[in-house]
């Protein structure tokens, strides 16, 4: 990080480490739905419809709407269709929808223009609204840099004055996949370049004194999102600006992946009470995602509610902990170093998966299958599978049958200290247990169960400290993952680098209200997926965690298991399978992307630790898959391009044989297995 944004670091990018207080930012009038200052987060989505298929994006705003969204985004990527607009608008004004439209502008300041005068918000990307995308490297001096800057005041200056006339918002949306080649010149592809891209465009509308703006900094990589927001606040804060803040990750993808990436993203910045309006970008289609960012905001209504109780019974911890006593960078990831404990945990290894099976029936082998290990009992044997548990929590139960060797089994410390046979068993501690005279510890492995508050107490100064030793951090705050994060404060403040397994439990009541999602066991799936996401990987995303420990008694071992493994692949702490960086589909979209994801990821799933990129279009195919390893990109009408990462290796090819083709450049790479291999 250069000394420009070190500089941003004596500022702050939220209002509180330790308890929840949203971030207060300007109110902006968008129709009769107004954002940000004290207003309600909105939700928000996109239709997929071609937006010259008036009743189609009708009939599809009319049941976004139905499912919970506030706002209806709609693709214009040329004059015809900012001009249709209009009609669509008229037609949900017959039907009784008063929605506020905001127009998606990419490449078109033409059409732009048009629809500023028709729609309540108009969404520019800076990185491609006169600017350009080319993968060009320019080395510009300060002179020609500046020429350029003015150059993009003159064909933007024209589209403010319009929404300054009408009324109309602006979102200045950046995404990490489009910054124009100016700013990868001088920032590179960065936090930091997000930020300026942004800025440059704010600073512009305020100097026409225009300031009905909303902000975005979109990346399918949840930790370059997470930075560029707190980046882009702090930066704000430092030149006197609070612009209300759209929350997304772009590219997310469909499913489990693509909910659990949108809550560790998304999750991370609610959490620290950023944040007005809410868009899950998912392969699905568009009135699927309201639920889910419904579910995700409705956390923070709730904890404001309850945190305004505590702090009126003066209940509530005030831990001391501002950033500026911590050596933490939240604007950079920097794994937290510890030492490996019995070589397995901590230092340098990948963070290990806790589950808990002491509910379940310990007389058959086939019960580890929850965990990973596939029992053949014509073999005797287990096969691993790619998401295979570290350790099981077996309680004070007993198992009848011979676990498989590489497989750690925890046992509450009464009960392990009376086994005789302790290969592979570990005890788990009470604070008070571990420090208790007379203890039988174990010379590999001891786990101490702890809470945040218990820093604080004589206990914890009595603990004998040696590299055996890891911390299971529990807590029992509202506040749960600032709770568990002034941990990690303090023990950076003490520099003990103790490794910690992070442990949250979640207790679900399936009729907790009104809830646009449906209720049993798909739901209750739904909301460990987006808290434990949201919880766990805003920890993971600072470096923070050397293993993680989901409880939650409703829900099948499988669904945790796979849960804790989707949650360490989204913060790319530990890659377990393929990744997909799928867009959400618009009426740019050049095929049906719901059925060609799943027809690429019935091929390729078994591909372990490649990233492929699917994109309906061109607008952020190549930049959003700087990321990924090879790229499957709409590129005309039943034609598709192919990427090896930035680089298209083959052009306009039929959609019919593009995935052969795509799988024979993952073979000439010596990247494919066959799938019985696998």
């Amino acid at each position: 990080m250069n000394t420009d944004a070190v500089k941003l670091l004596q500022g702050r990018y939220c209002n509180s480490l330790t308890e929840y207080s949203r971030f207060v930012t300007r109110e902006v009038n968008i129709g009769d739905v107004p954002m940000g200052g004290n207003n309600p987060i909105r939700i928000q989505s996109m239709t997929t419809t071609d937006t010259m298929d008036t009743i189609g994006t009708v009939e599809q705003s009319i049941r976004m709407v139905d499912a919970g969204c506030e706002y209806v985004r709609i693709t214009a990527p040329s004059i015809k269709e900012a001009q249709n607009l209009a009609e669509i608008k008229k037609q949900l004004r017959q039907r009784g929808y008063n929605v506020p439209l905001v127009a998606d502008i990419h490449f078109t300041p033409n059409a732009a223009e048009v629809a500023a005068r028709i729609v309540e918000k108009v969404r520019v990307n800076p990185g491609n609204y006169a600017d350009k995308k080319k993968f060009d490297q320019i080395d510009y001096t300060d002179q020609e840099y500046q020429g350029e800057l003015e150059r993009i005041y003159k064909k933007f200056a024209p589209l403010v004055n319009i929404c300054k006339e009408y009324g109309t918002a602006m979102r200045i949306g950046t995404n990490h996949g489009s910054l124009s080649d100016r700013i990868m010149s001088r920032y590179g592809d960065t936090p930091q370049g997000m930020v300026e891209s942004a800025m440059e465009f704010m600073r512009m509308c305020e100097t026409l004194n225009y300031y009905n703006l909303v902000i975005s900094m979109k990346s399918s990589n949840p930790q370059v999102m997470v930075q560029a927001y707190r980046l882009l606040v702090d930066t704000m804060v430092a030149e006197g600006m609070n612009y209300p803040l759209h929350l997304g990750v772009t590219e997310a993808g469909d499913g489990e992946d693509g909910r659990i990436k949108s809550a560790v993203g998304i999750g991370t910045l609610l959490e620290d009470g950023l944040g007005d309006t809410v868009r899950v970008s998912l392969t699905e289609e568009p009135e699927a995602e309201a639920p889910v960012a419904i579910e995700l905001v409705r956390r923070y209504t709730e904890r404001k509610a309850e945190s305004e109780k505590q702090k009126a019974e003066e209940t509530i911890d005030h831990r001391p902990w501002t950033m500026d006593k911590t050596p933490h960078n939240p604007y950079e990831y920097k794994k937290r170093h510890t030492y490996e404990a019995n070589a397995f945990i901590g230092g340098h290894m990948v963070p290990r998966v806790v589950v808990d099976l002491s509910a379940k029936n310990l007389k058959d082998p086939a019960v580890l299958k929850d965990a990973g290990y596939l029992y053949s009992p014509l073999l005797d044997k287990y096969n691993m599978a790619e998401q295979s548990v570290d350790f099981v929590y077996l309680a004070d139960e007993l198992p009848s049958f011979v676990f498989p060797s590489n497989l750690k089994q925890l046992y509450n410390y009464n009960t392990w200290q009376k086994l005789t046979d302790k290969t592979n068993c570990h005890p788990v501690f009470s604070l008070a247990e571990y420090i208790a005279p007379g203890t039988d510890r174990s010379s590999k492995l001891n786990l101490v169960r702890i809470l945040p508050a218990d820093m604080d107490s004589d206990e914890f100064g009595s603990l004998p400290f040696d590299n055996s030793l890891v911390f299971v951090l529990e807590t029992e705050a509202l506040h749960g993952m600032a709770d568990q994060r002034s941990f990690f404060f303090k023990l950076e403040e003490l520099g003990l680098e103790i490794p910690v397994i992070m442990k949250r439990s979640y207790e679900f009541e399936k009729d907790h209200g009104p809830s646009t999602m449906d209720h049993g066991q798909t739901d209750l799936t739904t909301k460990l997926q987006l808290y434990a996401a949201t919880d766990l990987g805003a920890l993971l995303v600072d470096g923070f965690g050397d293993g993680i420990w989901i409880d939650a008694p409703e829900l099948p071992a499988n669904v945790i298991t796979s849960t804790a493994f989707g949650i360490l692949q989204a913060t790319r702490s530990r890659i377990s399978k393929t990744e997909y960086i799928s867009c959400p589909s618009c009426g740019r979209t050049l095929f049906d992307l719901m059925v060609t994801t799943q027809m690429i990821r019935s091929r390729t799933s078994h591909l372990k630790g490649l990233k492929i990129g699917i994109m309906g279009c061109i607008v952020n195919g190549p930049g959003e898959m700087a990321d990924a390893d090879y790229g499957y990109v709409g590129s005309g009408t039943d034609k598709v391009t192919l990427y090896r990462g930035k680089e298209a290796v083959k052009k306009n090819i039929s959609s019919n044989n593009a995935l052969d083709e795509l799988i024979g450049i993952i073979k000439e790479d010596g990247n494919w297995v066959e799938q019985e291999q696998a």
